[in-house]
């Protein structure tokens, strides 16, 4: 499959299908992309350690300068102890422990500015020099625009935990998570249209692999609800509720799956049918993936993208049951 594997190898994609003069935009998308990887991971860190709230203010230009004094970091920590998340959840924290989770919820507002700028200078400078024209300049401003709704969606998610009761909102946190991986797979898309030298639509589906295209679909569409309902685990720490793997907690179908009423709840509010509903497009985003690394067989020599593919599948569940049975340890989850 000399197109996909196009993909994983630039220098083959570079060699054959670009002109030296994509090379740098192909370069900057995907650099872009490795740094929305660790942001992810990052914010997933902050919600894991409890930082997410430890920063109370928005400061879109101040926020950059963090204390830098021990004066500073007692106002700070002052400031912090005004809101219920201290007073419910860390009482006895004192200024060294405050100043742990906020160098980690800072980190992670640093990160996301630095990829504004990692972004928006580069294309500037593309677009002056003519390397970025067409549809794909107002692709990308898209979603340079996107990048800008994500800071404003972070700071609406942190508002909803600065409240009498300190818990950030899962449709929040799910909608801010779900923002990113949408930039991040646009980004993708866009370099690899690049990369195989083309900005077209894809090629309609013939008769001889029309199965394999929309099962391809179909697990992009799997694996995005997948993420979307780890969103909602993470949001309601639903991983804590049940840690035994297949069944949960001895049941198939567990105790409580339905609880709530109007019973649309239960999909989003109830950590029982959340952590359900995750174990479920795990399963099924397995089975689609293995069809679609089996139909690419059939149709075509295997290829480096499917191996790739495979490999990714068996990591995402070996961490995936393992961060389950091992309750949710920072890093596995992470």
């Amino acid at each position: 499959m000399p197109q996909t594997d196009s993909i994983f190898f630039l220098d083959k994609a570079f060699g054959q299908r670009n002109t030296s003069s994509n090379k740098p935009v192909i370069i900057w998308l995907l650099v872009c992309c490795v740094l929305i990887f660790c942001m992810v991971i990052l914010g997933g860190v902050t919600r894991l350690t409890g930082a997410g709230l430890s920063m109370v203010e928005w400061a879109p230009i101040m926020g950059v300068i963090p204390p830098l004094n021990a004066s500073e970091w007692e106002t700070s920590f002052e400031l912090y102890k005004s809101f219920p998340e201290y007073e419910k959840n860390y009482p006895n924290m004192d200024v060294a422990g405050y100043q742990r989770i906020f160098l980690i919820e800072y980190a992670h507002r640093m990160l996301g500015r630095l990829i504004g700028l990692v972004f928006f200078i580069p294309f500037v400078i593309f677009l002056m020099s003519r390397h970025i024209c067409g549809s794909l300049r107002f692709k990308l401003l898209g979603v340079f625009i996107l990048g800008g709704l994500q800071g404003l969606l972070g700071w609406y998610m942190v508002k909803s935990g600065l409240v009498d009761n300190p818990q950030v909102s899962q449709y929040r946190l799910t909608a801010h998570l779900s923002l990113a991986i949408v930039t991040y797979a646009l980004l993708i898309w866009f370099a690899t249209d690049l990369i195989r030298g083309t900005t077209s639509r894809p090629l309609k589906p013939t008769n001889a692999n029309i199965k394999h295209h929309w099962c391809a679909w179909l697990s992009l569409l799997l694996v995005s609800i997948a993420i979307i309902s780890g969103g909602f685990m993470a949001g309601t720490k639903a991983g804590h509720t049940i840690n035994t793997f297949p069944t949960m907690n001895g049941q198939w179908l567990p105790d409580n799956l339905l609880a709530m009423t109007p019973a649309w709840r239960n999909l989003f509010e109830n950590v029982v049918t959340i952590q359900f509903w995750h174990r479920l497009m795990a399963l099924l985003t397995t089975l689609s993936v293995l069809y679609l690394c089996v139909s690419t067989r059939k149709i075509e020599q295997p290829s480096s993208a499917i191996i790739w593919l495979l490999l990714a599948l068996v990591l995402q569940i070996t961490l995936g049951i393992s961060t389950l049975l091992l309750k949710v340890p920072v890093v596995l989850a992470s």
